[in-house]
Parts: structure tokens; C-alpha cells; sequence
């Protein structure tokens, strides 16, 4: 089968037939839509009619002709300017259906367009598996080779794109379109359906002056990187169209001395649990090209020593009682420096988004209108990552079928809700060790049976419903994971506060409660806790060598 040719069609106010009522009837009623036509639903009363069909019908964008297809229907439901012939015809029924065959053959017979799903052999036309971004529409087709391996392309070619695409080309188009106008260039100096011709990078005469700025505007589009078209500003657009013939307009798009020539940015990005080698490729970059690096104070000093020592740090000044403040003097500074056209780097422990406050971050950027300068990177949580390094699976077949991840404390210090029992689950606690006397006492009592005045009668009488957690709960404390000086304390609930104020606090550190703690760990008769020190599993020489040979390269570039 030859392949096709690709065209885009203007179907504003065309009449679609569409035969069907099933789901894909109902896409192609929204395609037919969505490109300015008018369809028209064929099918009997008695029809399963899928909800979306119904739902148009309601709206009044779908008529419905409760009848089986008639040859008729494609000479009397069209526009009146082509004497009632109906533009195009989708039949959803398949090809073992023997309508289908027949609908094709007289659309065929009389030239009307016509598309039968999987049998490429009765269409005149078939459906690109489309990314549109605006005016920009990117069609993949396998000549019905394949659909489901046209839609795997045209995802993989859009997400390659960078994003604004669309609108750029909305920008130069309107370029174009001035330029045409302004410089009297005929449409057909214009063309670019083709690629460059032999002649596309032939001086300009001065005799071709007229010319300048439409060869400009062709060389952009097609040397500029995408990236850079995409972020193309109207302030470029008006530079462009203020270069008229004769004036020095070599670099029609640069920016005035007056204009930052770099616009500032926003990553932020988890450091993970602690190793420097749980990095994200994608966050030690960020670390390595950052103008400057605002960290959370439980940010590893593994991962602090690999900043370049030419890299601006802060700290944030966090401390019982400031933790407000302190992450307000960071986001003022994020945001002078990102407005001063800086990229800056926001460095949390374990994922921004887990208990990272990294959502309240990101909406104080876009409060500034600054939410497409804000990229936020992964990391490795150590609400996961922790319970493995101390040997415990979170999820385990006939033990525990789900992880809860919760606080330990609430904002403003207020005690959180506590979840109820359940033996099959494993949750994990954050921020929960320095109240770890009153957490226990959350889980395994009703708040009725404590003085809590932030509650009011419906929560506490809710409360009385809620399962409460067995002393006798294998529990977990895990603190400084995957660190050199990891320490684990093995215990239940019963004895966990009491452990904790024997063994002293080594944060950070989270508490992992459910049976899940002692699949691979058997508690020791007679002991109430165990104490296990120290982590070497991400260690090797080989580790360490790569290691000490980045810091040194960080630290001789910071030098020159």
C-alpha cells in the first residue's frame, strides 16, 4: 500500500456522519468537534448510546437520527452551499461488519471522504495520532500499519519538545504574517512546506533589501536551537520587526544592555536520606551549575561537601520556635536572586514534596508569577528508603499489604490525627521522635481520655471509633539512614519512649510501626530493645575513590 499524503484539512462547519454509538464513536465525535465541524450521530433508538455521546447530545453540540444508515443520509444532512452532501463519514462498526463495506463503496463512488475503523482498505482518509500545543499539531501515521505504535511515537516525539512551543509558534507566525505585509513580500517567497532549498543561505543583495527580515525570520527558524524559539519573548518579535531594511539589524533578537541577559530560575530538588550516592543525576547537576544553593539544615554534609567552593550557600536558620522565619528569609532570597536572573537552588532533605514543605514553595513562586521559572526535582524519600537500610520491607506478602507515611507533629507543633490499627499496614512516621512520648500515647489511647482543647465534640466522638494500636506493635527506630553512623533501635511501643530517652537522639530520624519490623528480625526474649550501629552497604572502594576524585574536581574548579 502506497503511503498516504499528509494534509490538514479545514473542516470548519463541515457535516461529519459518524455511524455508531460505541466509545470510539464518541472520540470521533469529539475530534469532529473539536475541529470545527458539525457531526451528525447515526444509529438505532435501541443502541447502547455511550454516556459521552449523551452527554453532547444534551448540550446540544450532537444530533442524533435514531435509524439505521440509509444511502440517502450522505445526500440530504449537508451544507446547503454543496447541495446537501454530507463532507465526511466515519463508520465505527469495524470492517467484519457488512455495512461498513458498504457505506465505503458508495462514498467512494461519489467522492465523499470516508473513514472505517481497522480496515485501511475501505478508507479514503485516515486519523493521525495528534499532539497539539496551540497552532502546533504534530500527526503520526502507520497507514494502518499499527495505531497503538503511532500513538507510542507521537508521545515520544512530544515529549522531546520543549514546552511554550505552541506559543512560539503563534509569535512567529504573527511575524511572518507583518512581515508579509510591511515588505510587500508575495505568499509565495513565503513558502515553507519544503525544506531549505539550494539557494537558502545565498546573500542578500542590496537590491534585496526588502528581503532582509524575511530571510532573518527563515534562518531563525531554522538554526535556533527549540529551546530558544520557544522562549522567544514579544519584546524579541518587536526587535525583529523594528530591523527595516538598511538598518544594522544583525542580531535583530538580542536583548537591550539594559535587559537581564539571563532569566533566573528555581530548582527544587531532594538531597534523599543521606549516602551522597542516592543523589538524583538530574540534583547533583543542579548542585554542580547552581549560582547559589539554599539547603535545609538536615541537608548531609555528604552531599553539602560535593558544592563547588565557588557556589554561594545558605543555611536555613531553622530551630524550635523559628522554623517560620527561617523559611521566609529562604524564599526571599530565592526570590531576589532568581528576579537578579540567577538560578537558585533549594536543597531539602529526602523529596520536596514528602513532608518538604515543597508545595508551599512552589505556590509562593507562582504567587509571584515566577510558577514557569520553578522546576522541582525527586529524591529519594526516606520514609521508603529508611526502612530498607535498617532491613525492614515496608510491604511483605501475609504481613503487610500497604504503607501509610504520616507527621509526627502537626503544624505549629499541634499533635496530628492519629491513624487507627490495622494489622496489615506499616506506617511510617517523620518528625515524630521529639514528641515520641505523646505520639504513643495518641495511638494506643482515645483522645477523650487526654486534655486536648484543639479538638472539637465531633472529632473527639469520632475518635472513639478509631482502633487503637496494641502496645505489644513491633516497632522501629531508624535514624541518620544510610549515613556512617546509622543506628537502628528495635523495639515495641510499649518500651519505644523509654528506649529513646536511654539511647539520646541522633536526628534526623523517623519511626516505622507495624509488623512488618520483625520479618526479617526476631526480638531477643527478655530484652526490651536492641540497639544495631552503623551503615557500610553503599561503601566500596571503588564508592569512596569516585567520591573523593568529585570533591576535588568541584573544589579545583571553585578555585579557578
Amino acid at each position: 500500500m502506497a503511503n498516504s499524503m499528509l494534509a490538514g484539512l479545514n473542516c470548519t462547519n463541515n457535516i461529519h456522519l459518524i455511524i455508531g454509538t460505541n466509545p470510539l464513536a464518541s472520540a470521533r465525535c469529539t475530534q469532529s468537534l473539536s475541529a470545527g465541524a458539525h457531526p451528525i450521530l447515526i444509529a438505532p433508538s435501541t443502541n447502547d448510546l455511550h454516556y459521552n455521546l449523551q452527554t453532547k447530545i444534551d448540550e446540544g453540540l450532537l444530533k442524533w437520527h435514531q435509524k439505521t444508515f440509509e444511502d440517502s443520509d450522505l445526500f440530504t444532512l449537508g451544507r446547503q452551499e454543496v447541495n446537501y452532501t454530507v463532507d465526511a463519514v466515519f463508520v465505527t462498526s469495524g470492517p467484519r461488519d457488512a455495512l461498513a463495506a458498504h457505506i465505503s463503496e458508495v462514498c467512494r463512488r461519489n467522492r465523499i471522504a470516508v473513514n472505517v475503523v481497522d480496515a485501511p482498505h475501505l478508507c479514503t482518509f485516515s486519523l493521525l495520532s495528534t499532539h497539539t500545543d496551540g497552532p502546533l499539531q504534530i500527526g503520526v501515521t502507520t497507514n494502518g500499519r499499527g495505531c497503538k505504535l503511532a500513538s507510542r511515537i507521537r508521545r515520544e516525539i512530544a515529549s522531546s519538545l520543549p514546552s511554550g512551543l505552541g506559543v512560539a509558534c503563534s509569535r512567529l507566525g504573527d511575524v511572518r504574517k507583518r512581515i508579509q505585509e510591511d515588505d510587500y513580500i508575495s505568499p509565495g517567497d513565503l513558502d515553507d512546506s519544503l525544506d531549505q532549498g539550494a539557494l537558502f543561505n545565498k546573500l542578500v543583495k542590496e537590491d534585496e533589501a526588502r528581503n532582509r527580515r524575511t530571510r532573518w525570520l527563515s534562518q531563525m527558524c531554522e538554526y535556533w536551537p527549540l529551546n530558544r524559539l520557544a522562549s522567544i519573548t514579544d519584546e524579541d518579535v518587536e526587535k525583529l520587526l523594528l530591523a527595516y531594511p538598511g538598518h544594522n539589524a544583525s542580531s535583530p533578537l538580542q536583548p537591550s544592555p539594559s535587559t537581564p541577559t539571563k532569566k533566573g530560575r528555581v530548582i527544587l530538588a531532594g538531597s534523599g536520606p543521606g549516602h551522597p550516592s542516592l543523589l538524583t543525576n538530574a540534583t547533583l547537576n543542579a548542585i554542580q551549575t547552581a549560582d547559589l544553593i539554599l539547603a535545609d539544615k538536615l541537608v548531609p554534609s555528604g552531599v553539602l561537601d560535593l558544592i563547588p567552593r565557588r557556589t554561594p550557600v545558605q543555611i536555613a536558620r531553622k530551630f524550635p520556635g523559628n522554623a517560620d522565619k527561617a523559611q521566609q528569609e529562604l524564599l526571599e532570597s530565592a526570590l531576589s536572586a532568581v528576579q537578579s536572573g540567577k538560578t537558585v537552588l533549594r536543597l531539602k532533605q529526602g523529596d520536596p514534596f514528602i513532608y518538604g514543605r515543597g508545595g508551599e514553595e512552589v505556590s509562593f513562586f507562582k504567587s509571584h508569577s515566577l510558577g514557569d521559572r520553578v522546576t522541582v526535582l525527586p529524591g529519594v524519600t526516606s520514609a521508603l528508603s529508611a526502612p530498607l537500610f535498617a532491613g525492614i520491607p515496608a510491604t511483605q506478602r501475609d504481613v503487610s499489604d500497604q504503607v501509610l507515611i504520616c507527621t509526627g507533629t502537626g503544624k505549629k507543633g499541634k499533635p496530628p490525627t492519629p491513624p487507627e490499627y490495622v494489622a496489615s499496614r506499616t506506617v511510617v512516621f517523620l518528625m515524630a521522635l521529639h514528641r515520641i512520648t505523646g505520639l504513643v500515647s495518641e495511638l494506643t489511647t482515645h483522645v477523650s481520655s487526654v486534655e486536648r482543647q484543639d479538638l472539637d465534640p465531633a472529632q473527639v466522638e469520632a475518635d472513639k471509633q478509631r482502633t487503637l494500636w496494641p502496645l505489644r506493635t513491633p516497632c522501629a527506630v531508624i535514624e541518620r539512614a544510610s549515613c556512617p553512623d546509622q543506628r537502628v533501635i528495635r523495639t515495641t511501643l510499649q518500651h519505644v519512649a523509654e528506649a529513646i530517652e536511654a539511647e539520646g537522639s541522633r536526628p534526623p530520624g523517623l519511626l516505622v510501626v507495624g509488623n512488618a519490623c520483625e520479618v526479617l528480625f526476631e526480638r531477643e526474649k527478655g530484652r526490651a530493645w536492641v540497639v544495631e550501629e552503623g551503615f557500610r552497604g553503599l561503601e566500596s572502594e571503588a564508592d569512596e575513590k569516585l567520591f573523593v576524585g568529585l570533591q576535588n574536581a568541584l573544589g579545583a574548579v571553585g578555585e579557578t
